[in-house]
């Protein structure tokens, strides 16, 4: 159930592919009075609802703007990244320093973009980044944390990823075998579960895998 009462979302990484998607639908939502992105460049649209922040996630002044719900959807690649340590600070670093100084406004909700995978103790540099970033997260004790673990992301890119380009052909063309929690999703699938689920009041942590994505 929708709270009556318009609430101010604040989105992190709104430029990527779910957090266009995400940032839009939320923007055109009556449950939002306002919607807040962090943003080192402007995202080039408008609306009444939205407002852009420049932020400096490496020298951040203060502490962030007040929010009711906060989406979270940075990431990067290795590639893009070019180091183990550049990839750390922005899939770990930034999202955690986001929630720490969120809750101190008194942010009520959380929502993670994760990835499949993501275990603080895996052998896999990126499955483990991802693991620590929700095992930190949830240590916080936000009144609810919630967390979106997408397979293979299906949509288009302002960066082009070669590996997810080949990966998404692959998956159309083998779809039909692969079962269901592996199945390559698009990223507006993400991005309405995340919305609709943000407006359901749940309390705690809760884990949603790219199966239980499929369907919004």
């Amino acid at each position: 159930m929708a709270n009556l009462t318009p609430k101010t979302a604040l989105v992190v990484g709104a430029t990527g592919l779910i957090g266009n998607l995400l940032t839009h639908r939320l923007v055109d939502s009556p449950v939002y009075e306002k919607v807040k992105v962090l943003v080192r460049h402007s995202l080039g649209w408008q609306h009444p609802h939205l407002q852009e922040i420049q932020y400096d996630f490496d020298h951040p002044n203060g502490l962030l703007v007040q929010a009711d719900d906060v989406f979270c959807c940075l990431g990067t690649t290795m590639k893009i990244a070019g180091s183990k340590e550049a990839f750390r600070k922005v899939d770990y670093q930034y999202p955690l320093d986001v929630a720490q100084r969120a809750l101190v406004n008194q942010a009520r909700q959380f929502l993670l973009v994760s990835a499949m995978g993501a275990n603080p103790r895996s052998s896999i540099f990126y499955n483990r980044v991802k693991g620590e970033l929700e095992r930190d997260i949830s240590a916080l004790h936000y009144p609810s944390f919630l967390i979106f673990r997408p397979s293979l992301l299906l949509g288009e890119r302002k960066e082009p990823r070669l590996g997810e380009r080949i990966g998404a052909g692959l998956a159309k063309l083998f779809n039909p075998l692969i079962p269901a929690k592996y199945k390559g999703i698009k990223g507006e699938s993400v991005a309405n579960a995340m919305f609709q689920k943000a407006q359901q009041n749940l309390t705690g942590k809760h884990v949603f895998e790219s199966d239980q994505l499929q369907d919004f």
